[in-house]
């Protein structure tokens, strides 16, 4: 028998902040042992997302756009 959780893992929300129209929320995917950055800014439309790998999550949470001009340059 399967059951919802051997199909699929939701994603964990572990913080979320909301300043100026712009949320960041950071994820913990449990099936990849990793957190992700997910940013939206509701006044400019723009939406991304950032693995955080090995960098200090937090630091990814309170700088995510730091990190990802760092993904678009490589």
């Amino acid at each position: 028998m399967l059951f919802e959780s051997d199909i699929f893992t939701p994603l964990r929300e572990l913080c979320h902040r909301s300043t100026n129209g712009v949320d960041v929320t950071m994820m913990w995917d449990p099936e990849l042992d990793t957190a992700i950055v997910f940013v939206v800014d509701h006044q400019s439309g723009d939406a991304f997302d950032v693995m955080v790998g090995d960098a200090n999550p937090m630091h990814v949470f309170n700088h995510p756009y730091v990190y990802r001009e760092l993904e678009l340059a490589a």
